[in-house]
Order: C-alpha cells, then structure tokens, then sequence
C-alpha cells in the first residue's frame, strides 16, 4: 500500500466520485493481491466497527462480518430496531455516541441524506454500505469482477446496464467518468438517472445501446422500500428484460447481477443460470473489495 492510497487513510467513503482514478485502481489492485493470498495484514487489530443496517442483506452483512475479522477486527452489528435512526434518535446523536465506543461505522441506510449527516458528526470512518443514493461498495466488486473477466479497465470496455436508473446505476456512472469506461445506462425515460454529462457515459431508454457490450448488468424492477410500486413497475420495465434474445446483441458480453435476483422479471433464468453469468464471482467480490477498502483506510500512518 502505497502513497497513491495515501489520502484513504482514516477517511470516509461515501461515493465512488470522491476517489480519484489512481485511488480507485489501487483499491482494485489491493483487493486482487487479498483475493490471491499475497497479502495479508491485520490493519483492523484491536479495532471494533459499528455495523448500523436499516435494510437487511446477506451480501453485504457477511463480506463485511468477514472482512472485518479477517483484517483483525470485530463487529458491532445493530438493526433499526436496536437504534431507530431518526426516529428514535437524531443520527446527528447516533453519530456522536457510536463514536465514543467503536472505531468506523459501515453504515446500510435507507437515505442517503442520513449518511452524509452520519459522516458529519463522527470522527470516525463512515463507510457507505448502500443508500437511495449511491452503492460503492457494491461498484467496487463490479470493477474487480469485469477486470478478472476482461483483463482490463480501459475506454476499450463497453457496459450496458439495463432497468431502474438507480443507486447501483449512479455508482457505476462515477466509476465509468473516472476509469474512462464506456457506460450505457438503458432505462425507461421515467426512471433513468440523472445525466452527468460525461463522455463516456450513455442515458438513454434505446435498448440498441446493449449490442456489441462486454458486460451486460441489470438489477430488481423495485428494491427494498418500492414494494408499493412492484406492479407499476414491473408493467413498465417488462421490455427491459435481460433475456437471451437481448444478451444476443452482444455476443460476447458477460453477464452481471448485484443480487438478489428475480428470475422471469429483470432477466431470464436462462441468462443468470447460463453459462455467461458470473453473478456469484460478483458476489464473492464484495469480500475481497471490502477487505481492500477497509485496509487503507485503517492502514498505520
């Protein structure tokens, strides 16, 4: 771990955008050095960190339990129910509290307004483990699965992300601008996100914009807190379907899912169970790209 990283160091991470490129790959390339056993340090001994989760997750509970220990550490974890964040008590209160008794906070919050006012009031490293807004975390083991597959991070890599313009779409459209990637967000015109206005990045609700991808991505019609919009959404969203005929268009494209996933909604059986599917490699990716986060941030000054 080398000067590049040098400004990760005790700080918080709460969206892709705030890393540089140099950074980011850093990240990318620390996380492949723990994935192949040729690293191994304990940066987080002695260390405790807070896992505040408003939304349940298999994923991102157990590679963050996991990562912690593995780097030396332990867990706090605490529900909604234990905290009632807001509600039962400011997070501008939550925030000072946990910090006199742990070391970070990992934080799966439902606003993302809550987490920068998290950030704000600890002195403490708050890491960002899914919001409305924004979900780095999950980006960084995208990037790490696409470079094993692709053997690059490059403009020459082409990804299309087809469904709800969401927080995963966000993050990945801050990692595209960084890393030069070329992203194709495909979307109905309602629910595509925001346009960054970056070279490199694509907005658009054309399914055309697939063919020819490398990396064809997709995730739920309706996450955690829209069960109320399940059935607009899936009227809407029914031509966005990954299925075979769209993976087709691009023929040599793999496959990617951040889980968990619908099958017979936003893609076909066939495609996430098909042989261009690394939708678990993803998963286990959140591991190793959590363990490289978490070691620079807590790395000896």
């Amino acid at each position: 771990m080398g000067d590049g990283t040098a400004c990760l160091r005790g700080s918080d991470f709460l969206d892709i955008s705030q890393l540089d490129a140099n950074q980011l790959t850093c990240i990318l390339d620390l996380a492949a050095e723990i994935k192949a056993g040729r690293w191994r340090g304990a940066p987080l001994g002695g260390r405790t960190l807070a896992l505040l989760f408003q939304k349940p997750s298999i994923r991102t509970r157990v590679s963050f339990e996991v990562a912690v220990r593995r780097l030396g550490g332990s867990t706090v974890v605490l529900d909604d129910a234990d905290v009632g964040l807001g509600r039962r008590e400011s997070v501008a209160d939550v925030a000072r509290v946990l910090d006199r008794y742990v070391d970070g906070v990992v934080a799966r919050l439902h606003a993302h307004r809550d987490l920068v006012e998290l950030a704000r009031f600890a002195r403490c490293p708050v890491v960002n483990a899914l919001t409305d807004g924004s979900h780095p975390c999950q980006v960084l083991a995208d990037l790490l699965t696409v470079r094993e597959v692709l053997g690059r991070l490059d403009g020459s890599v082409r990804v299309a992300f087809v469904g709800d313009g969401n927080n995963v779409a966000r993050s990945l459209m801050e990692a595209a601008h960084l890393l030069g990637l070329r992203l194709a967000v495909v979307s109905p015109p309602e629910y595509r996100p925001h346009d960054p206005g970056s070279p490199f990045v694509q907005v658009t609700s054309d399914l055309a914009a697939v063919a020819g991808a490398d990396v064809v991505y997709t995730d739920v019609w309706a996450s955690m807190g829209q069960e109320g919009e399940a059935s607009v959404r899936r009227a809407r969203f029914a031509e966005y379907q990954v299925t075979e005929e769209l993976m087709a268009t691009a023929p040599d494209a793999v496959f990617l899912h951040c889980l968990p996933a619908h099958r017979g909604e936003e893609v076909a059986a066939a495609v996430i169970d098909g042989p261009r599917s690394r939708v678990f490699d993803q998963a286990e990716n959140r591991l190793w790209a959590q363990m490289a986060l978490l070691a620079l941030i807590y790395e000896a000054g």
